[in-house]
């Protein structure tokens, strides 16, 4: 295996294991949670891009066209991505936010078709209306809409369709990003802390130090994936990324023993089924764009 898939696949089993670590959080409230991650990942993010590049860096990327109000809008949707899914681990929500992100691929999808007129073949769009089933299955059997899944998947797949459009690298674009909310997230924390209802500092040493670390939770798996997407072929990336979900899924039912029923097992089947189809399809097919090209399929070494 080479380094650019173990970039990645480290990325996915951080992200797959963060409940573990939001959970023994669990004290703070979610929105301070939040704060504290967007503070100590702007130190982090803008430090390393300050020392390694210079100011100027921030000129560079807030220069080009449009992307100083892209990345004010993505700013908001991660931090509401954010908040959202620690909110659901803290709260015995872990199953429900893991189908979040397997259904944002397909999410991913059918943004790309309204939005930016991508075009699907027959086997795709049959995924599309599988996962599609899926849900509605899951809401009729269940009396309501899987919200937590449906915020998560469209946030963080609106999210990634501004950072696709914004022409900007991914630890730059978090530079920006940061330095958007560090101003509010930090008044917060302020204003929560002079009125009482802060708990930095007012629960042990272990507490503070991990929302500390939370800021580095957030920025180095990032690193790794654009680190190793770059390096690895995006069909590889495209199944490793399902390591992240069902990680979570296997915490939430398994260790925090959230229930998991029938219902739940037969319309997460339904979806996971419609992702193998969707990803067989691209994987087949870039295979045969390989062979078709003359070169050899790219493979983790």
């Amino acid at each position: 295996m080479n380094r650019g898939f173990w970039a990645v696949f480290g990325s996915f089993v951080i992200w797959g294991l963060l409940p573990i670590y939001w959970h023994q959080l669990r004290q703070v409230p979610a929105m301070q949670i939040v704060a504290h991650r967007v503070v100590w990942c702007a130190l982090l993010v803008v430090g390393y891009l300050t020392l390694r590049h210079g100011r100027g860096w921030l000129r560079e990327t807030l220069r080009r066209p449009r992307v100083p109000l892209l990345l004010a809008i993505s700013s908001v949707l991660i931090s509401c991505n954010w908040g959202l899914y620690i909110w659901s681990v803290n709260h015995g929500h872990v199953v429900e936010a893991s189908l979040g992100y397997f259904v944002n691929p397909l999410v991913n999808v059918m943004l790309g078709v309204l939005l930016l007129h991508e075009r699907l073949n027959r086997v795709q769009w049959t995924a599309v209306g599988i996962a599609a089933a899926g849900v509605a299955y899951l809401t009729v059997q269940l009396g309501a809409l899987p919200w937590i899944a449906l915020w998560l998947a469209f946030s963080f797949g609106f999210y990634g369709l501004i950072r696709k459009v914004a022409a900007v690298e991914a630890i730059p674009g978090l530079g920006v990003e940061s330095l958007y909310l560090v101003l509010p997230a930090l008044a917060y924390l302020l204003f929560v802390q002079s009125n009482g209802s802060g708990v930095f500092g007012r629960l042990d040493l272990l507490h503070d130090a991990m929302l500390v670390v939370g800021g580095a939770i957030t920025a180095v798996p990032l690193v790794w994936f654009a680190y190793g997407a770059r390096r690895i072929a995006y069909s590889v990336v495209g199944l490793v990324q399902y390591v992240g979900p069902t990680l979570q899924l296997l915490i939430g039912a398994v260790l925090f023993g959230e229930p998991f029923s029938r219902v739940q097992a037969c319309g997460y089947a339904i979806i996971w089924a419609a992702l193998a189809i969707y990803t067989a399809d691209g994987l087949l097919r870039a295979r045969l764009r390989d062979a078709g090209a003359g070169l050899p399929v790219t493979e983790p070494e």
